[in-house]
């Protein structure tokens, strides 16, 4: 290790250079690399629904449409307007009145149901089929080309256009993201740092590692848009405290060497010992988050565990090398740290923390009520602003149609004539089911089949499967819609065992079944994996245990919260929340428990230690909290997103959660299981001297 360090150190400006010039092939691999705005399509592949969506793209070139609604025009303009938007690319069919017959025909001559799937009062509709899937980007560009020729009278709703305004938010403030974060980043810094310089050295080198850390994703080939906006505020939360840690070893080296050199290859060999303990249980919390099922948290996961080991390797070779090289920069700009060390408040929690303790217990079983109870939704229209185009159609559509969404049925086409009535038949009578629109409903008795055009009959057949569209008036993620879906499939695969349900709602549905077991699957596995890492670090049995429960319950206050506010909040919120507080914030227990755990070897009672622990750590945890909680609480309070917001808010406020549950609970239980924990700890056959003044432990902790 000293022969790695002294490398590091005698190569600075190799280092550097180099780093500097890995830039450009990040930048480039960053550049090249696309960006998922769909999450749905984050399901699992061998959900029926998603074998559904292939075969509607393999057989009947259809990835996905959206229901466009004209207000208050003629119907030659319609049919001139559907015309442009024929000729768009990518859009592989408009379905309309003109469809089926000739607008010289009386709209009155379609069966009832179907002519008010099209019309109602000046409103007509259309079904614009998309030969792509809902979030590819010619999707999104046919969008946006179809938005240019229409005029405000339309209105677009549906899946591919909620990705595309989704598509076009995040691009709009994902660099506003990572600017409110280094400032505030920044501020925190200035608060707790020597030098006025230095914090920018620290967001310069977390900087280099971040675009690394994006860049690489290109051999992904894709990430999720969630993973894109987040990643660069959570790296820089998690990985700050590397750097600060870095700077303060150096200072200690200080003043026992006046070689820079030497002084800066011992900081570097403490802090990478120190830091490779610390960085596990985060890079053990986003692992666990690579359990799920829905592979959004593979993909998070993936990335973000990427991105706490870049940002270990720049903390130990780019930052030492800044620091070293600009010396003298960083020597003009010293001045004193405005956070002082905390001597009072340490005293206080010590006495009374039975008193602390007692809070704790009454505040259980409140948390977990409210993280059981509080409410999340599934409406991907609700994580985006009501001035949004897509939102505004998905509204039309529901003032004009009473419609909130639809979604496809794919049966056998080998299916007999008389079957498929019956089964249409039984469709149309289900509670909340609008209209049921495909070749055979089209056709009634002064409508012949041979009327129905081949290009139309093309859209609704292929060689094996036929394709019924149903309208309903239930909201998407809604428990009628989702009692309506299983009450289909069972009423269609009666008819057809082979029949298929398929569309965005009943995706969400396998989404809402998904993610519950995911929420499970996560807890248990990020709970483990950080058991077993503290069972190791401290070598103890009771101490993961405590620590565990600590931090578990700061994250029932946290998920608790919104019940009690009346805050409903994003789905994945729930699954991803609690073991990304729990890898981040487990850190600061460790932190001031093995300062505890070496009190105690040195012989001092509990109380002594308890005091020593709390007084020397203080200061850390704050500033640990403070900087996740600088480089997420910005973004949380700017974005429009609410997915993106929402995630951002909870981890900052679970990192001053977890920051206050460890400076106050955390002592009472050194003090009340103390013998306990030193009967189930290695090692800790101790021989407890008497009771030091006070004045003394204060001392002897500023100096250590």
């Amino acid at each position: 290790m000293n022969k790695l360090t002294q490398m590091i150190v005698k190569l600075r400006y190799v280092i550097l250079i180099a780093a500097f010039v890995l830039l450009i092939p990040s930048a480039i691999g960053y550049l090249n690399t696309r960006v998922n705005y769909d999450i749905l399509t984050y399901l699992p592949g061998d959900i029926e629904t998603m074998k559904g969506q292939d075969i509607l793209l393999d057989q009947f070139g259809t990835g996905s449409f959206v229901l466009y609604v004209a207000e208050g025009m003629e119907e030659k303009d319609v049919a001139d307007l559907k015309a442009k938007i024929e000729d768009i690319d990518h859009v592989a069919d408009v379905i309309w009145y003109d469809s089926i017959m000739d607008l010289s025909v009386p709209m009155e001559m379609l069966p009832a149901d179907v002519y008010d799937a099209f019309n109602s009062d000046d409103a007509t509709m259309m079904f614009i089929v998309f030969d792509e899937g809902t979030s590819a980007d010619a999707t999104m560009d046919a969008i946006e080309d179809i938005r240019r020729v229409s005029n405000k009278q339309c209105f677009m709703s549906g899946m591919s256009a909620i990705v595309t305004d989704t598509k076009n938010l995040a691009m709009k403030e994902t660099p506003i993201y990572v600017g409110i974060a280094v400032l505030l980043a920044v501020i925190v810094l200035s608060l707790t740092m020597d030098s006025y310089l230095i914090p920018l050295f620290f967001l310069l080198s977390i900087g280099m590692a971040i675009v690394y850390n994006m860049g690489t994703n290109v051999f992904k080939g894709e990430i999720s848009f969630v993973t894109q906006s987040l990643s660069a505020v959570l790296q820089l939360g998690v990985t700050l405290d590397y750097s600060i840690f870095l700077w303060h070893s150096y200072q200690e080296e200080l003043e026992k060497t006046d070689d820079k050199n030497e002084a800066m290859a011992r900081a570097i060999s403490a802090t990478f010992i120190s830091v490779i303990g610390s960085s596990i249980t985060t890079v053990a919390g986003f692992i666990a988050l690579c359990f799920m099922s829905f592979t959004l948290g593979l993909d998070l996961g993936v990335v973000m565990a990427k991105g706490v080991v870049f940002g270990v390797i720049g903390c130990v070779t780019i930052l030492p090398s800044m620091i070293l090289v600009f010396d003298g920069l960083i020597e003009k700009t010293r001045h004193k740290p405005l956070m002082k060390e905390f001597v009072r408040i340490p005293r206080f929690v010590s006495k009374y923390y039975v008193a602390f303790f007692v809070i704790f217990l009454a505040l259980i079983a409140p948390a977990v009520y409210g993280n059981n109870h509080t409410a999340v939704y599934y409406d991907l229209t609700q994580t985006l602003p009501d001035n949004l185009e897509s939102v505004q159609g998905a509204n039309k559509v529901d003032e004009k149609f009473d419609m909130n969404s639809a979604y496809m049925l794919l049966v056998d086409k080998d299916l007999d004539s008389a079957s498929m009535s019956q089964m249409i038949e039984s469709l149309k009578k289900t509670d909340g089911i609008i209209a049921v629109l495909g070749a055979d409903s089209i056709i009634g008795p002064a409508f012949p089949k041979s009327f129905i055009p081949d290009d139309l009959l093309s859209d609704l057949e292929s060689d094996e499967w036929k394709l019924i569209l149903l309208t309903t008036d239930y909201k998407i993620a809604s428990d009628e819609i989702n009692a309506q879906i299983a009450e289909v499939d069972s009423i269609v695969k009666s008819y057809d065992p082979g029949a298929m349900v398929v569309g965005e709602a009943p995706c969400t549905k396998d989404l809402i079944n998904i993610t519950a077991h995911d929420f499970q699957v996560v807890n248990i596995v990020s709970i483990g994996l950080v058991f077993l890492i503290i069972a190791f670090v401290l070598k103890s049995v009771s101490l993961p245990f405590i620590l565990v429960a600590v931090i578990e319950f700061a994250i029932f206050v946290n998920m608790g919260l919104p019940y009690y506010t009346g805050t409903v909040i994003p789905f994945i919120s729930s699954v991803v929340i609690g073991t990304i507080q729990l890898g981040a914030t487990v850190d600061y227990a460790i932190l001031m428990t093995t300062r505890y755990l070496n009190e105690r070897r040195a012989g001092h009672d509990k109380k002594e230690s308890t005091l020593i622990a709390l007084t020397t750590s203080m200061k850390s945890v704050i500033v640990s909290a403070l900087s996740f909680f600088a480089a997420t609480f910005g973004v949380g309070l700017i974005s429009s997103i609410d997915m993106i917001g929402s995630l951002c808010m909870l981890m900052a406020r679970g990192a001053i959660i977890s920051m206050f549950t460890v400076l106050l609970v955390l002592p009472a239980m050194y003090m009340i299981f103390d013998g306990l924990i030193m009967k189930t700890t290695f090692g800790m056959n101790i021989d407890e001297k008497q009771p030091h003044h006070l004045g003394n432990l204060i001392h002897r902790h500023r100096v250590a």
